[in-house]
């Protein structure tokens, strides 16, 4: 599979904290690369230098091209990154939320196209959110925030997403539906990279994992062969215990 990221010894200073030290990884189209770690193991971080959102040192390339070298619009047609929390404060509509994550196709000023249109209506629709697309943001509950958000990175088509945390505060169903919609995305090409804290979820949807611990990669690789009982002791201090814990799966598929 062809490369969508790659890192080089990147490393990211945050004031007088080192959080990356020297992150040399890939992630290619067409998988899902799932990072997992302890809190403060640079998770977040590592997504949002991915994004272009941080300063770094080492070397970051996006679909072959230096990140740095990119301009902010084409950053935005190539990748989308979903934060765990929105700091969006306006009372937006859930379809003016959505339909930012087409501005970097048009210029400005210039009113939607037939191609935005269609991108917003298919994203609210694949995030189960077409029914609050008049609703304020603001006025929804955190879980039905999250899927606004994933609307729109998908809005922009971009074929890498970052997604951190984005089963947080979704319910069964829904967590089940987005891991639905991202597998799909992922056998038609995109590259998905997202953080998990509940390894299930990992080992359950993942093709390869991205172990992290101090800022530092423990090991990278297909996701059974890196979540072992010693791995996980070492990330989180606690020992596996095989099929202990509940599965779920969405009507369709159990029958």
């Amino acid at each position: 599979m062809a490369e969508a990221l790659a890192t080089h010894e990147l490393s990211v200073l945050l004031g007088k904290r080192q959080v990356l030290r020297q992150l040399t990884l890939t992630a290619h189209f067409g998988e899902l690369l799932a990072v997992v770690g302890p809190n403060g193991a640079g998770k977040s971080t590592l997504l949002k230098t991915l994004a272009g959102l941080l300063p770094y040192q080492g070397r970051v390339a996006l679909d072959g091209h230096e990140l740095g070298a990119l301009s902010a619009s084409e950053r935005a047609r190539r990748i989308s990154f979903v934060p765990q929390q929105s700091l969006l404060s306006a009372a937006l509509s859930v379809r003016e939320v959505v339909s930012l994550g087409r501005y970097a196709f048009r210029p400005a000023l210039v009113r939607e196209r037939a191609a935005d249109r269609h991108a917003i209506e298919a994203a609210l629709a694949d995030t189960d959110v077409a029914a609050l697309a008049e609703r304020a943001f603001t006025e929804l509950s955190s879980g039905e925030q999250k899927r606004v958000l994933l609307a729109r990175a998908l809005c922009t088509e971009a074929r890498v997403l970052l997604l951190d945390e984005p089963t947080a505060s979704l319910d069964i169903e829904h967590a089940l539906c987005l891991f639905t919609l991202l597998r799909g995305l992922a056998t038609r090409g995109h590259a998905i990279v997202l953080v998990l804290h509940q390894l299930e979820h990992a080992l359950a949807y993942a093709d390869r994992a991205l172990l992290l611990a101090r800022g530092e990669a423990l090991a990278l690789g297909p996701v059974r062969e890196v979540l072992t009982t010693e791995h996980v002791r070492t990330l989180h201090g606690v020992v596996m215990v095989p099929n202990a814990a509940p599965g779920f799966v969405l009507p369709e598929s159990a029958r």
